[in-house]
């Protein structure tokens, strides 16, 4: 085979990963939320030293490398411009940011933490404050009905318990 058509891997800039995207929301986290991000960088920073470790005595992989040098770059700029929220001095009478709400509908009762974007985990409960769920309820009180605008239709909800636990989720 002619040498024309064979591409030496050289790790050119055309075959660089893209960025990954950061949100144009602030980076409102709750003191779990921080400690999560920390961790997180923290645990990407070991295995890429680890990586980088072996390469002296295994090739290691340079998409790997890069992939881990993005993430990076992306958790340290979310741990630098996070703005962790004292969840102490939050309303106790009306919902904000870290407040776990308990509500009910024609679907029964749910509960419902509102975190910052990198810690929302639907299936546990957490909920990005910019997200659907979390604009409706913000500033509701108990007692009153705020209307839950989803892709499946809209659903009224009733606001039943509020809480607001210091420690995260």
């Amino acid at each position: 085979m002619n040498r024309a058509f064979v591409k030496d891997y050289e790790g050119d800039a055309d075959d660089a990963l893209p960025e990954l995207p950061l949100s144009d929301n602030p980076n409102y986290v709750t003191p779990h939320g921080a400690a999560l991000l920390r961790d997180r960088w923290l645990a990407m920073q070991a295995r890429l030293d680890a990586l980088k470790a072996a390469q002296d005595d295994t090739l290691a992989p340079e998409h790997e490398l890069s992939s881990l040098e993005r993430e990076l770059r992306w958790l340290g700029a979310r741990v630098a411009n996070a703005i962790e929220v004292d969840l102490s001095k939050q309303p106790r009478d009306s919902v904000a940011f870290g407040a776990t709400v308990t509500v009910e509908s024609e679907d029964g009762e749910h509960r419902w933490q509102i975190v910052g974007e990198d810690e929302a985990d639907v299936e546990h409960g957490l909920v990005s404050y910019v997200s659907p769920l979390a604009q409706a309820l913000l500033g509701a009180r108990v007692g009153d009905e705020v209307c839950w605008h989803r892709p499946a239709g809209d659903l009224t909800i009733e606001v039943v318990k509020i809480e607001y636990t210091d420690g995260g989720a």
